[in-house]
C-alpha cells in the first residue's frame, strides 16, 4: 500500500469523491454539499492523501484544510484549527487500517503546519467513522458548539482533538 499527497482535483481524488458521494446518498438520501475548493488542500494550509493498493488502484482518501475562528460564519472553529475532510475507504479495502494510517499522517502534517487542533464533522449514519475517531482520541462536541456545513442538522456529529507532539 502506498499513500501519497495529491491535489484535491486529481482524477483519482475525483473518482473517490464520486464514490463517497454515492455512499452519502445511500446513507442520508443525498450527497455532501459542503463547499470545497482544491486550493483548501494545498500545502501548507492543507493536504490531501490517496492510498493506492499494490495494483495501483486508488482505495482510500482523506484531507485536512486550515480553518480559523472566522471560517464558515465563525461558528465553532478556533484559530489554528485543521478540519478533516473526505475520509473514505472503498468497501473492498476496509478493515485493513487504512483510515487510521491516513488519519495519523494528516494529524502529523497538520501539526507540522502549525495547526493546534483537528476538527471534523460526520453524520450519525456513519458509526464506523465515529468509532475510528473516538478510538483515535477525538472527543465529541456538544450540540451548542458544533461547526461545519451541517452543524444545524440533528444528524450532524462533531469531534475535536488537540494536536501535539507525539
Amino acid at each position: 500500500m502506498e499513500i501519497v499527497p495529491v491535489a484535491y482535483d486529481h482524477p483519482d481524488a475525483v473518482k473517490l469523491n464520486d464514490q463517497v458521494q454515492l455512499e452519502y446518498a445511500e446513507r442520508y438520501g443525498s450527497g455532501d454539499d459542503t463547499p470545497l475548493d482544491p486550493a483548501h488542500f494545498a500545502p501548507p494550509r492543507g493536504l490531501y492523501l490517496i492510498a493506492y493498493d499494490t495494483d495501483g488502484e486508488p482505495v482510500a482518501t482523506g484531507g485536512w484544510r486550515a480553518m480559523e475562528r472566522d471560517s464558515e460564519g465563525g461558528v465553532g472553529y478556533a484559530d489554528g484549527d485543521a478540519e478533516l475532510k473526505r475520509m473514505f475507504v472503498i468497501p473492498r479495502a476496509r478493515g485493513r487500517g487504512l483510515a487510521r494510517r491516513i488519519l495519523s499522517l494528516l494529524e502529523t502534517d497538520a501539526l507540522g503546519a502549525g495547526r493546534a487542533r483537528m476538527v471534523l464533522e460526520t453524520g450519525d449514519k456513519q458509526p464506523e467513522a465515529m468509532t475510528l475517531y473516538l478510538s483515535s482520541g477525538y472527543a465529541p462536541v456538544p450540540a451548542e458548539r458544533k461547526f461545519g456545513y451541517y452543524r444545524e442538522y440533528d444528524t450532524s456529529r462533531c469531534f475535536t482533538k488537540p494536536l501535539r507532539c507525539r
